[in-house]
């Protein structure tokens, strides 16, 4: 796939010329938004926006003003490259070394711009809403690509399902039927949300707990049969299984995964537009925790440590 960028030179100039090709560009919020949530990454959602974008330009004058709509165009197409990403990402997840979790999107105030992003935020690429939340993105992890794509652009970006159809080269019945499959997932896997206030107060107490590294206090908080999955890569080290059980979550914080370093310091941050924890070591993030809860009680913990995932926050 060619970088994520500006479009090639020949595209810019003629930009210039054409205040139509400004239209166009401006496409590429909305369609990052879908992408970031079909594939739970970023960087893969940026790498098939572009690709959309490079299909564009490389057609010809006289077909692009055969377009009725581009923005439905370019639409169709990014949802199929991350139609075809969904389908090889499995394969490769097989082998990715431990435990795969989507790749963590910081608030606006923590952005401070990657290498060649000009300083744009995730933030404003990716709306920070409930269909980005780490548990719901964890669910669609679980759904058939078919079925994650339908549900997505039906039931959170509002396509009607003749619109769905064109893109995933289905009936509208079938699509509808997909749909109502993730649905489904979705209804059985989340419990009723937390308020935010709740979420906050339960996270900071949480950090507390954890930075006294008293074990009775973090079983309090956890859910008896909460989980902890943590993802490294393999290129840190990271517990490979999901941990299972208050106590060993609890005993595995305050151990081997303790904040044992010195100089490591547990702050209180947003991720995926809810209360979480950063560690970091320095001026670099090194970890960053999401959290599942159900009512008063964590459920679940996502500590992403995988240095490729976290370069939005360094």
């Amino acid at each position: 796939m060619a970088p994520t960028g500006v479009p090639n030179e020949g595209a810019a100039e003629a930009m210039t010329t054409d205040p139509s090709l400004s239209v166009i560009t401006g496409e590429r919020p909305r369609l990052t938004n879908l992408a970031y949530r079909f594939l739970g990454s970023l960087a893969e959602a940026e790498d098939a926006v572009q690709e959309a974008y490079t299909r564009w330009y490389a057609m010809p004058r006289q077909k692009q003003e055969a377009v009725e709509s581009p923005g439905a165009w370019l639409t169709t197409v990014a949802s199929r490259v991350c139609l075809d990403v969904l389908g090889s990402a499995r394969a490769r997840r097989e082998s990715y070394v431990g435990q795969w979790v989507p790749e963590p999107l910081p608030d606006r105030t923590e952005w401070t711009g990657a290498p060649g992003g000009a300083g744009t935020d995730p933030a404003d690429r990716v709306t920070l809403d409930e269909s980005v939340d780490m548990a719901f993105l964890v669910v669609l992890e679980a759904m058939t690509p078919a079925e994650r794509i339908a549900f997505i652009l039906h039931d959170v970006f509002r396509y009607s399902f003749a619109e769905v159809a064109g893109i995933l080269g289905r009936s509208p019945a079938a699509c509808r039927q997909l749909a109502s499959s993730a649905r489904r997932r979705i209804g059985s896997a989340r419990p009723d949300p937390v308020p935010a206030a709740g979420r906050a107060r339960v996270i900071r107490d949480f950090k507390r707990a954890w930075e006294a590294k008293d074990v009775a206090a973090l079983v309090g908080l956890l859910d008896p049969d909460a989980t902890l999955v943590a993802d490294g890569g393999g290129l840190v080290g990271a517990v490979l299984h999901p941990v299972t059980g208050a106590e060993r979550v609890a005993r595995y914080l305050t151990g081997t995964g303790g904040r044992s370093t010195p100089g490591l310091a547990l702050l209180e941050r947003s991720v995926n537009g809810r209360p979480g924890l950063v560690a970091r070591f320095g001026d670099t993030t090194v970890t960053v925790a999401a959290f599942d809860l159900a009512g008063d009680r964590i459920t679940r913990i996502w500590a992403v440590r995988n240095p490729e995932k976290l370069r939005t926050w360094n």
